[in-house]
């Protein structure tokens, strides 16, 4: 029976695989299936490139040169919720309990079918999108304004500004999806855990008084957008 696979074209792949044959060939797979991939083939290098990100999700295998996968899943974990799947060739339950123990997302021994593992992929997109998990980064700058998640600080002309947790929380989602138009559908889903119903007005009521806020703190609020009848923006 064939599998139904919903892919997502705008999500970024970071592949850390030591063995630069396997390495290509998931990479061609991955693309050829809408992906974006990156790929480094040391544990290193791997980690710097994922902390600079953003990447949607990591392939992480666990024999690596210059740091383990282990060590790189561990330092990671410090600062990102950022989805990863872990590879190894070993396919020792102990490798596994560990990964998963450090935090590893899921886990594929090898050799593995690539269409299963387009299936694994696509089930912890989905869970880590429910979960409101998104970049590794856990700061971002547009024009004069700072946000950090870590400490839930907002910084406008280096002036600390006060936001509820959901007026943070739909600040991050724009700024993260910067350009992108986010469906109002997607919004109640992410920051109020509910379907949008038209009569439900909640939504406009924090985006006005994100802007308000924002306004008063000597940022441009205009670059909020209302796209009618598809949802927001920031631009």
């Amino acid at each position: 029976m064939r599998q139904n696979i919903e892919h997502h074209h705008s999500n970024r792949l970071l592949i850390i695989e030591d063995d630069k044959t396997l390495s290509s060939l998931l990479a061609q797979h991955l693309n050829g299936h809408g992906y974006q991939t990156q790929e480094c083939h040391d544990g290193l290098k791997g980690y710097q490139t994922a902390v600079k990100g953003p990447f949607d999700l990591i392939l992480l295998d666990i024999m690596l040169p210059e740091m383990d996968g282990v060590s790189v899943l561990n330092k990671l974990r410090t600062q990102s919720q950022i989805p990863i799947i872990m590879l190894t060739a070993k396919g020792a339950e102990e490798d596994r309990i560990t990964g998963l123990e450090c935090g590893a997302d899921d886990y594929l021994p090898k050799p593995f079918n690539i269409t299963e593992l387009l299936l694994r992929i696509d089930a912890v997109l989905r869970r880590s999108l429910n979960a409101g998990k998104k970049m590794l980064t856990t700061c971002i700058n547009f024009e004069n304004l700072r946000i950090d998640k870590s400490n839930n600080s907002l910084l406008i002309d280096e002036q600390e500004t006060t936001l509820t947790s959901i007026e943070f929380n739909l600040l991050w989602l724009l700024l993260s999806y910067k350009t992108q138009v986010l469906s109002k559908q997607k919004l109640y889903q992410d920051l109020m855990a509910r379907n949008y119903t038209p009569e439900d007005r909640s939504l406009d009521m924090h985006i006005s008084k994100l802007r308000r806020k924002l306004r008063n703190a000597g940022f441009n609020a205009e670059y909020i957008r209302t796209i009618h009848g598809q949802g927001y923006s920031i631009r």
